[in-house]
């Protein structure tokens, strides 16, 4: 918000840039309302006894779970095919919009007794301004120099300010004021003051840097949330390659030091000092010559160790665009499954309880999905690590959820009341704290 305030951004901007925001959240916001929906839908019917009437003509509740399952698949497919086309595009136009609107000026606004200095090379301060915006009092117009200051500056008793009707120039006519020009830089060495007096004086300043222009950034092009998953496997493919090309780089570097390495350590082998000098072995060398063999080796050494340095984080920061590129690639796949885990949690859930609604719906499926979203953010963020392998971490919600929904349907199936409204209510009326005292406040004697 911070960076929209201020800058006279139309609303169809603002609305256009969260349209292109929104849709990155729809293949998140699917689960949750395959959750929910399941949740009420079976919830209404338990509670108005319908599943009962169902089972009396001769549906089972399994039956009319898996039904619907066939449905909830056709979902997850289309949650997974907006994800991987629709998604991405919208992200990077998300992010460009963005990324125009933060790089716009602030809207031309000058204020009574402030000093602007929205336009280049000037700042302009009004002392009174009258209620109609246009006759202003007491104007001072400094222009900016390089490297010579406000040397230069214009003031009028009054004046006008208008805009064209285009709204392409801003126009200053000022009246009954003086011009100031200081000139340090003349011949001479001697500074230059030219100063005159006007009844009358128009100034003109262009306003196209504050117009508002869309404009194609390729920065965004790349990165993981803007790909769909063949353009993922593509650079997943490509980066693989580079990480492979620099371990060789590294061995490479490695053998050829080495090769220099065994010439030396082999007394016999012959070593050449310089270009002028004749190969010779490390026994005839002199004690300089041996010097320079050894400073040789020390250098070599040490660039073969710089050489490994810089390989090893590129293939670090290789590693992590591989990372999250898997990511990305994993998450698409893991977030049309959840529609179906989702449903298998909340219609035999929604079948047990047997309460409709938006109220006891709603704060089962916040709490279940809090939970998903909580262990994928975790085995996210540990993939990202590298503590565990990356689809590991990108389907451990899924697999912490999954035992939960196949209880669930099992139960629901076999007619079970352990997590029904009114099996809990029971359990609660037959937990009479009362009846608990006063058995333990009992007198044995006048028992007996």
């Amino acid at each position: 918000m911070d960076d929209m305030v201020g800058k006279g951004i139309e609303v169809s901007i603002i609305l256009e840039l969260l349209f292109y925001c929104s849709a990155t959240f729809v293949s998140t916001a699917i689960p949750l309302a395959v959750l929910l929906s399941s949740l009420m839908t079976f919830g209404t019917l338990g509670e108005r006894y319908e599943i009962i009437a169902m089972k009396a003509a001769g549906i089972s509740i399994k039956k009319l779970i898996f039904s619907l399952s066939f449905f909830v698949f056709l979902i997850a497919c289309g949650s997974f095919w907006f994800s991987d086309n629709i998604a991405p595009k919208s992200y990077l136009k998300f992010r460009t919009l963005l990324s125009n609107i933060m790089d716009q000026k602030p809207a031309l606004s000058i204020e009574e007794g402030v000093f602007y200095d929205g336009f280049e090379n000037f700042v302009i301060r009004v002392g009174k301004k009258d209620r109609n915006n246009v006759d202003i009092y007491d104007v001072l117009i400094f222009e900016k120099k390089q490297y010579q200051g406000n040397n230069t500056f214009t003031y009028a008793k009054r004046g006008k300010m208008e805009l064209t009707s285009d709204k392409a120039y801003l126009l200053f006519y000022l009246y009954n004021g003086f011009f100031w020009d200081e000139n340090p830089n003349a011949a001479g060495g001697s500074n230059t003051l030219t100063r005159s007096v006007f009844s009358e004086q128009y100034n003109r300043f262009d306003l196209s840097s504050f117009k508002f222009e869309k404009t194609e950034h390729d920065f965004y092009a790349k990165a993981h949330q803007a790909l769909s998953n063949k353009e993922l496997e593509k650079n997943m493919d490509t980066v693989k390659k580079n990480i492979k090309n620099t371990e060789n780089d590294i061995i490479d570097a490695f053998l050829n030091t080495s090769q220099f390495y065994k010439r030396i350590l082999n007394m016999e082998e012959n070593v050449r000092i310089s270009r002028d000098s004749s190969y010779k072995t490390y026994k005839e060398l002199s004690r300089k010559e041996k010097a320079n063999v050894l400073e040789r080796v020390q250098i070599l050494k040490d660039d073969f160790n710089n050489t490994r340095a810089v390989k090893n984080e590129y293939k670090t920061h290789l590693g992590m665009s591989l990372g999250q590129y898997k990511i990305e690639w994993y998450r698409k796949y893991a977030m049309a499954v959840s529609c179906i885990l989702f449903f298998f949690i909340g219609a035999p859930l929604g079948s047990i309880i047997r309460k409709g609604g938006i109220g006891v719906p709603l704060v089962i499926t916040v709490v279940f999905f809090s939970s998903y979203f909580m262990f994928s953010v975790f085995g996210e963020k540990i993939a990202k690590g590298g503590a565990i392998p990356v689809w590991l971490g990108m389907w451990m919600s899924t697999m912490v959820l999954l035992p939960i929904g196949v209880f669930l349907t099992y139960q629901a199936s076999v007619d079970s009341a352990l997590l029904s409204s009114e099996e809990i209510h029971k359990k609660i009326q037959q937990f009479n704290l009362k009846k608990l005292f006063a058995k333990k406040n009992e007198n044995p004697a006048a028992h007996t």
